[in-house]
């Protein structure tokens, strides 16, 4: 089957079956089904016309893996995996997470120019909003995140970049996406979209309006805690700008960390729908503990925005987030009695991950910055594993009431 037709039939198949087979139409050496790691840091040439054509772009090749790596690049495996998935033009892979939504807002804006985003978006996110680009020139606006009225009032008032995070971390917020590209575009606005916690199963950015969707892939894509990524995709015309800036500046994946990527990608579908289920039945379940205050989770019928969240998303995802009654202080006791569950700074991996948003999505914020946010000290952030629901929830039931135990 040629590339070409290959992809043609991609384009008609299901998430699972391109989570698998996208950026794999390619012969790899030595007949190999998988893919190559590549670890060479520089590519040699005997004709010196050949190797100014490739430095230039005229020819096909590699120079330096900084630019580009046979492991990473659009048209070999990681890069092509998340155009299948995302049915963008191009990506571009990037070291981290943070690295490629920084370097995306550094790519479009610059000294004069307005971004206008969400108060509830992930912590260094908000770091680089409220530090790192005032430090350019650049005017940031941060909107109440379930205020469309004013986030489409401040987009009117003039806007180069709109940038959303949905569902938010980790209060799992949810924005109307095609809504809020609407207003973007009326003023000529550029629309990043940040799609890391809905996965590109469950959302699908760009269907909707967006020009640019960003991942950290350390988290889903890569699903086993052992990779860190970041992954930016949209037209080619954009991606371009992305790719240079990428070059020059030099946050770009090693080879090793874009093939555990990839390897972890072929089983994104398997995981998110028994992730997403489980997640489903411990929110529903954490309604009922009487030490809960509150339970965020988009599948929830009670949440704010399910009926937006039921317009745009295939799927809730994997991620619950509850707050406790007594606050940092119940969380001291619950956590060490959990289980099947790390108590760790990550998500999105194969195993249950807990953790409080001091230590985790907003570690680099003050106490007082969290509390301006709406994070109170007994929010907790579980990024649900793949392991049995039934389990899980026992989990959770005997550290409550082992609270208990040591509350009387």
């Amino acid at each position: 089957m040629s590339n070409k037709m290959a992809k043609s039939a991609l384009d008609q198949a299901g998430s699972g079956t391109r989570s698998v087979w996208s950026g794999e139409q390619v012969k790899h050496p030595y007949r190999a089904t998988q893919t190559p790691i590549v670890a060479s840091a520089a590519y040699g040439y005997q004709d010196i016309d050949e190797w100014y054509d490739v430095a230039l772009g005229a020819a096909p090749g590699f120079i330096y893996s900084r630019m580009s790596n046979p492991t990473v690049e659009t048209l070999e495996t990681l890069e092509a995996k998340i155009c299948g998935l995302e049915n963008a033009e191009s990506a571009v892979a990037f070291s981290t997470g943070m690295a490629a939504i920084s370097s995306v807002l550094y790519t479009f804006l610059s000294n004069g120019c307005r971004v206008v985003s969400t108060k509830d978006s992930y912590g260094g996110t908000n770091k680089v909003f409220e530090e790192f680009l005032p430090r350019m020139g650049v005017s940031v606006t941060l909107c109440e995140t379930h205020s469309h009225e004013q986030i489409e009032g401040e987009i009117a008032k003039g806007c180069d970049v709109l940038y959303l995070e949905t569902p938010t971390n980790p209060t799992l917020k949810i924005v109307d996406i095609k809504r809020l590209v609407a207003a973007a575009k009326k003023v000529g606005a550029l629309v990043i979209a940040d799609n890391t916690f809905a996965t590109p199963l469950n959302q699908s950015p760009l269907a909707l309006g967006v020009d640019i969707v960003v991942h950290s892939a350390t988290k889903f894509l890569s699903g086993h805690a052992d990779a860190m990524g970041g992954l930016v995709c949209g037209s080619e015309e954009l991606m371009a700008k992305v790719r240079h800036y990428r070059e020059i500046n030099g946050a770009s994946l090693d080879p090793f960390s874009a093939y555990l990527i990839i390897r972890g990608m072929k089983t994104l579908a398997l995981r998110i729908r028994q992730q997403q289920s489980s997640a489903q039945a411990i929110a529903e379940y954490l309604l009922t503990e009487t030490l809960v205050e509150a339970v965020n989770y988009p599948g929830l019928p009670s949440h704010p925005n399910h009926a937006i969240a039921c317009e745009q998303m295939r799927g809730f995802g994997a991620i619950v987030s509850f707050v406790l009654v007594g606050g940092m202080d119940t969380v001291k006791i619950l956590l060490p009695q959990l289980q099947y569950a790390h108590c760790a700074g990550n998500l999105g991996a194969v195993e249950t991950i807990y953790g409080p948003a001091r230590t985790t999505s907003h570690v680099e914020n003050t106490l007082e910055e969290r509390l301006a946010l709406g994070i109170s000290e007994g929010l907790v952030r579980i990024s649900v594993g793949i392991e049995d629901t039934e389990d899980l929830i026992a989990d959770l039931q005997q550290a409550f009431e082992r609270v208990r135990a040591l509350s009387r």
